[in-house]
C-alpha cells in the first residue's frame, strides 16, 4: 500500500565549483569548475508526516561526488542521518531521498551508480541571517554565507526557476568554509571562493 508523506523545513548546500557554480544556469549540462563535483546538502525537517511517522526535527545530509558534468551520471552518494532520529524515521528519510518516495530528491536517484549507505552521525544544522552551517564532527564542516540583494533590501540574490530537485527558487551563497571527508569523498575549499546555496524546501510524495 502507498504511503503519502510530506516535508517543509530548511536546506543548505555546498560544492565544490567556484561561485557561481555553473551547473545550475545550464540545468547541470556544462562542466563544473573541476573535473568533478563533490557537493553536500543538508536538511533540517520543520514539519513532515511519512504516513503516521512524525518526521519534524530529523536532521539528514545528501553527500555525493560526480563527473563534471553532473547530468552523465556515474554518482558516489552516501546518507548521514542524526542518530536523534527513530528508525521508523530513518526508513522514511531512506524513502524520501531515494526513488522509493517518489519525491523531489528521487530525481538524483538514476544518476547514482555507486550508494555508499547511511551513517548515524550527530549532525548540528545552524541558521542565523542569511548564514547556514553545518558540522558532523569529522566528516563535514560547512558553512555559507548569501549574497546580498543591493535592489530588494534584506534579502539575498536568487536564481529563479532553477531545474534543483529541492527547490526552483534558491538563494546563491558562497562557502566561508567546506570540509567533506566522507564516504571516500574527501574536499577542503579555499575561503570565499566555492559556491552555496540554501532554501527552504516543501515536498510531498507519495512511497512504493
Amino acid at each position: 500500500m502507498a504511503i503519502q508523506w510530506s516535508a517543509a523545513g530548511e536546506y543548505m548546500e555546498a560544492c565544490s565549483c567556484d561561485f557561481l557554480c555553473p551547473c545550475i544556469p545550464k540545468n547541470a549540462t556544462t562542466p563544473a569548475t573541476h573535473d568533478f563535483c563533490k557537493v553536500a546538502l543538508t536538511f533540517e525537517i520543520g514539519n513532515g508526516q511519512f504516513g503516521d511517522v512524525p518526521l519534524k526535527g530529523v536532521r539528514f545530509a545528501m553527500i555525493a561526488q560526480s563527473k563534471a558534468i553532473m547530468s552523465q551520471g556515474g554518482w558516489i552518494a552516501g546518507l548521514v542521518i542524526d542518530p536523534g532520529a527513530t528508525e521508523a524515521q530513518v526508513n522514511a528519510v531512506a524513502a524520501i531521498a531515494t526513488a522509493a518516495g517518489g519525491g523531489p530528491l528521487g530525481a538524483f536517484a538514476p544518476l547514482i551508480s555507486d550508494f555508499r549507505g547511511i551513517e548515524r552521525l550527530p549532525i548540528e544544522f545552524q541558521v542565523d541571517g542569511h548564514r547556514r552551517s553545518v558540522r558532523i564532527p569529522g566528516v563535514l564542516e560547512q558553512s555559507i554565507e548569501g549574497v546580498a540583494s543591493h535592489t530588494v533590501p534584506g534579502e539575498c540574490v536568487v536564481i529563479d526557476n532553477a531545474s534543483h530537485p529541492v527547490n526552483k527558487r534558491l538563494n546563491l551563497a558562497t562557502a566561508l568554509k567546506s570540509v567533506i571527508r566522507c564516504f571516500g569523498i574527501e574536499w577542503t575549499a579555499a575561503p570565499d571562493r566555492t559556491n552555496g546555496h540554501f532554501a527552504p524546501f516543501n515536498w510531498h510524495g507519495r512511497a512504493a
